[in-house]
């Protein structure tokens, strides 16, 4: 047996699931000869029970076996593949063409019923199956029993199943122990939802200065946020922000009075890392924020920038976690082209133990306070060791903190982040648009990487627009967030989204007047009043989400075709044996991904891919507008106006 899943390249790290989701355990296994073999999947959850899968083959010519798996349990799992020669399984073969030919029919009667003898032996069988059996073997032993009596036994599924169920096994193999990390469900679900908390209820002044929103104004924003149907509402730096340096609107070197100042320019006279801005309220009013925040349903997620200002403390304090230029000053961050003069990257080289200390007891302050998730700035620019080690002992803790890594960097780093421990990671979605790109990167994260990275799709950030939603219009902005909602099991939004804010600054993928470095004023209410708004679309899609568990896995994407090389076609499937309804669960999308046109085309499906017949009908129901059709698995035209509705959000009815 070889090349076993769920697993992770190399040595030393283990897979991940979370809790519910369904795992293909697969493994390569096969005999000498025809023969018939049975593979087993044998877990043990982190409280001891045992339990047994039998696996299936995936008869694509390598020997593959594979089976769907959901662990519920949180904790680390072990488990090991089980190969075994399946006596019955080869007798039945061997019975039914040998018998229905007249060759060696005596023989294979005989064989039979010696193989139902062990059977009946096997005292752990019940009693009702074991007379079965005995009555099959008596029947086979009849001197008056004729081929085709003897046939309808060799074909009864009935006995087949009891021997499916508890198969007589020989020759076993055992594979070595491995383990699976099973995290909460929040660790790989969820729909994010950013905004900055010191511009939801910030005003201007007559004077034409601004005050500042407070975390109980910002806890206003927080039913809207939850009636959008999100989990997670994430928040930006919410610490002192330093004056040296300090960047302007636009990321200006020189701001003026009344300027903010970037939250990623961390610390102040006021502290650092576990101190909140004065301007946005006390310790107290942080953990009425979290606790308004959870009576909505959400979630607070914190940004963790491991980075200062050169006003921050640590400045002072402990200027060796800083490097220091020929010259004498301190070396600012940068991200060529980007500078960040006002803002200092930690240098682990000279006191890594106090590093690592003061980290630990800044992640556990905030957990005191009731923050869960945290969204790691830069991650890789940290040494990868570190963040191993953080991770571990926080989760030893607290298995029930979950950590992002925003490291939008190399394909190596980015993996080796994830298998470090991060619960989630940022990844390439944002910058993937035309089909070709998305269906590379997809079958990336649902299948080559999905063991140990869980990808977070933000379709916009504080940092990024994409050239796709500065010139694509209202459509791009419906694409992308359903291309989003429906292949990631977790996804993002930032705020302004949903308002279509697609102005950038000259030369860059940042908005024009970027919230890192100043205030917004945004009316939400009266912009979905007047139509204006995203927030409906959002609010559907997440109802969708909620309502259809297919959706809220990372694995089960199946890519299918269509003839035109703008429409993006996929569908997710959840079988009933593994979805917490008890239910299968379909769905098929189909986007055009060009925000320009109308497209249409012909689409061809599989749907094998959900347990259908290759050429059978079904029926469709759109889940964005309502509308219902039959169709079959080619030749299925749609047409798809990117001004009107540019993705179904199919749900195959069951037959």
């Amino acid at each position: 047996m070889t090349l076993p899943q769920p697993s992770v390249p190399g040595d030393g790290f283990a897979p991940s699931a979370f809790s519910g989701e369904a795992v293909p355990f697969t493994v390569t296994a096969f005999r000498e000869g025809h023969d018939i073999i049975g593979v087993h999947a044998r877990l043990t959850s982190p409280s001891g029970i045992e339990t047994l899968h039998r696996l299936r083959p995936l008869l694509d010519g390598h020997d593959r076996w594979t089976v769907l798996i959901a662990p519920l349990e949180q904790g680390v799992w072990t488990f090991r593949f089980e190969a075994f020669a399946d006596d019955f399984a080869t007798w039945q073969h061997a019975a039914d063409l040998k018998i229905a030919a007249g060759v060696d029919a005596a023989l294979m009667r005989e064989s039979g019923a010696l193989l139902f003898d062990r059977a009946v032996a096997e005292t752990a069988r019940p009693a009702a199956d074991r007379a079965a059996l005995t009555a099959a073997a008596t029947a086979l032993r009849d001197d008056d029993v004729d081929d085709d009596a003897a046939l309808v036994i060799v074909r009864d599924p009935s006995i087949a199943r009891l021997f499916a169920e508890r198969p007589l096994q020989s020759l076993l193999t055992v594979g070595e122990d491995r383990e699976l990390l099973v995290e909460r469900e929040r660790a790989g679900v969820g729909a994010w939802y950013e905004f900055f908390p010191r511009s939801e209820g910030a005003e201007r002044l007559p004077d034409g200065s601004v005050r500042s929103g407070t975390f109980r104004t910002a806890a206003d924003r927080l039913p809207g946020v939850a009636g959008m149907g999100f989990d997670v509402v994430y928040l930006p730096p919410i610490h002192p922000i330093g004056t040296t340096n300090r960047k302007g609107r636009n990321n200006t070197l020189t701001a003026v009075p009344g300027d903010p100042g970037s939250p990623y320019a961390i610390g102040s006279p006021d502290g650092g890392h576990d101190a909140i801005h004065p301007d946005l309220g006390s310790p107290e009013d942080f953990r009425a924020f979290v606790r308004a925040a959870a009576e909505q349903g959400l979630e607070v997620a914190l940004d963790f920038a491991l980075q200062a200002s050169p006003d921050h403390p640590w400045v002072a304090e402990h200027p060796e976690w800083f490097t220091v230029l020929p010259d004498g000053s301190i070396a600012y961050a940068e991200n060529p082209p980007k500078k960040y003069q006002d803002i200092y990257p930690i240098n682990f080289d000279i006191d890594p133990e106090g590093i690592y200390a003061e980290c630990l007891r800044i992640i556990r302050h905030w957990v005191a306070q009731g923050v869960k998730i945290f969204r790691v700035d830069n991650p890789h620019t940290k040494p990868l060791q570190f963040w191993e080690w953080l991770i571990a002992e926080v989760n030893a803790e607290d298995p029930d903190v979950i950590f992002l890594a925003e490291a939008f960097t190399r394909p190596a780093p980015m993996k080796a982040l994830a298998m470090s421990g991060f619960q989630q990671s940022y990844s390439y979605f944002t910058w993937r648009n035309t089909k070709a790109e998305l269906e590379e990167f997809l079958t990336w994260i649902t299948q080559e990487t999905a063991d140990f990275m869980r990808p977070n799709l933000f379709v916009n950030t504080h940092d990024i627009l994409t050239e796709y939603l500065q010139y694509g219009g209202r459509p791009a902005y419906k694409i992308r967030a359903a291309i989003a909602a429906t292949t990631g099991a977790t996804y993002g939004v930032y705020a302004g989204y949903e308002l279509f804010e697609n102005v950038a600054r000259p030369g860059s993928e940042e908005n024009i007047d970027n919230e890192k470095y100043e205030y917004k004023f945004r009316d939400w209410e009266r912009a979905e009043a007047a139509g204006n708004s995203l927030a409906p679309y959002l609010r559907r899609l997440n109802a969708i989400r909620r309502a259809h568990p297919a959706l809220r896995q990372l694995r089960g994407l199946r890519l299918h075709w269509s003839d035109d090389d703008a429409i993006l076609v996929y569908s997710k499937h959840l079988p009933a044996a593994v979805s917490p309804t008890g239910s299968s669960d379909t769905i098929i999308v189909i986007a055009n991904v060009d925000p320009h046109s109308a497209r249409q085309t012909l689409v061809h499906l599989d749907p094998t891919a959900w347990g259908m017949p290759a050429d059978g009908g079904f029926d469709v129901e759109d889940l964005i507008t309502g509308q219902r059709w039959t169709w079959s698995s080619s030749n299925n035209f749609v047409r798809l106006d990117a001004f009107v509705e540019p993705v179904h959000v199919l749900h195959v009815k069951e037959q």
